[in-house]
Parts: structure tokens; C-alpha cells; sequence
């Protein structure tokens, strides 16, 4: 499939051929909500921690008595009932880590890379070049191509000076084409990809080639 090209001035250039097995993926609701989720679930730390009644640093002395005071029965001062005392079933540091099989994170890639291209929020650029960490050419460029908040610019590589130039701007990522994923092309109100970043997409998230079968040793 062809998808046009545009220049810093938000005029069309030209069009680019792209993978069909890469930008025409069918919509797969599921799939993209799991990968999604379990990339966000890998984010969290897990370092949330309440304390428990052996950590409370108290007296062990019984309150009061247990009979014969008109009130409940009450034990140690680190009991959850009681202000300063332990929580009861409280969150502990654990992994929140899931699973995702490498087959679901390209296929949630391709996913949401076609349903962006589809709803138009994809913006092919010619080239994006920076002598200097600047931040204004920055904000130009969005402003010509109609780029909203939530922009993710994709370079073909790490480019440090683009991502300096960025840096000051709110809700604008800059990323390297290598490093897509799922979640960050969901959350994406705009794309801007230049020309090589596609084709770079292109080789790296391209159809697999079928492999020959492995020949059965003589007997």
C-alpha cells in the first residue's frame, strides 16, 4: 500500500510504498487490550508495602482485662484496630511482571500502527534533520502538520538533538523506530514517522519467511 509524504511545511512530497503486513493488520480488540495491559503491569514497581503486627515496634502488655469492663476485649498495642497499629490485609512489595509471548507484542504492534494509519493519525515525514537542540523548529513543524497533543515523533535511530529539542514540550515523546511498542503507539494522538523510520519498520517487524523444513537423517 502507498501512504503520502510530507514535508516540514505540511505539504505532500510524494508517497512511500509500505508493507501491507505491517500498516494493514486487521483490528484484533483483545489482543492489543491484553499486550497493552501487561506492558503497563510490567511498569509498576511493586514497592508498595503497609506494615505488618510484627513490625510494629509496641509493648506486648495486655490493655485491659478481658472480663468485667463493659468494653470489647482488646490485646496489644499494634493490633489493626487501633490508631498507630499494624493494617490487616494490607498491600506487601511484589512483582506485578506479566508474560508476553513475542508473537503477541509484534502482532499488537502491527495492530495499533494499522488502526492509527486508519484513523489518519500518522504523519509520514520526508526528513528530519537538526544541527542544534532547538526547540521552536520543534514546535513549527507540529503546528504545520496539524500534529495535536500526545505527539510521538519516530526517528530511524536515537537522535539525541531531536530528543533535546523535544524535551520542553508537553505531551511530545520522541522515539526510536527500533524501540515502538504496543502501548506507546496506543497512546499516541499523533504520529510523526519519517520516511527511513518506516522503512525501518518495514525490515525489522516484516513477514516472516517460512523456513524449509529440516530433512530426516538416513536411516
Amino acid at each position: 500500500m502507498e501512504v503520502e509524504v510530507k514535508t516540514a511545511q505540511g505539504q505532500v512530497s510524494g508517497v512511500i510504498e509500505v508493507s501491507d503486513y505491517v500498516w494493514a493488520e486487521p483490528m484484533h480488540e483483545a489482543l492489543l487490550h491484553q499486550v497493552v495491559v501487561a506492558q503497563r503491569a510490567n511498569q509498576r514497581q511493586g514497592t508498595h508495602a503497609t506494615k505488618r503486627r510484627w513490625q510494629i515496634a509496641a509493648s506486648g502488655r495486655k490493655l485491659r482485662a478481658q472480663k468485667h469492663t463493659g468494653r470489647a476485649r482488646q490485646g496489644t498495642r499494634s493490633a489493626p484496630n487501633l490508631r498507630g497499629g499494624a493494617v490487616a490485609h494490607g498491600p506487601h512489595p511484589r512483582s506485578h511482571r506479566q508474560r508476553i509471548p513475542t508473537k503477541m507484542r509484534r502482532r499488537a504492534l502491527r495492530i495499533a500502527l494499522s488502526e492509527q494509519l486508519r484513523r489518519g493519525r500518522i504523519v509520514v515525514l520526508d526528513e528530519l534533520k537538526m544541527d542544534d537542540p532547538k526547540t521552536k523548529p520543534v514546535l513549527a513543524l507540529l503546528e504545520s502538520l496539524g500534529a495535536a497533543d500526545g505527539v510521538l515523533i519516530v526517528t530511524v535511530g536515537t537522535d539525541r538533538v531531536v530528543m533535546k529539542s523535544a524535551n520542553n514540550l508537553q505531551g511530545v515523546s520522541v522515539l526510536a523506530a527500533p524501540l515502538l511498542n504496543p502501548l506507546q503507539a496506543v497512546r499516541a494522538r499523533s504520529i510523526v514517522i519519517t520516511r527511513d523510520a518506516v522503512r525501518r519498520v518495514d525490515e525489522i517487524w516484516a513477514e516472516p519467511q517460512s523456513r524449509p523444513a529440516r530433512k530426516l537423517a538416513a536411516a
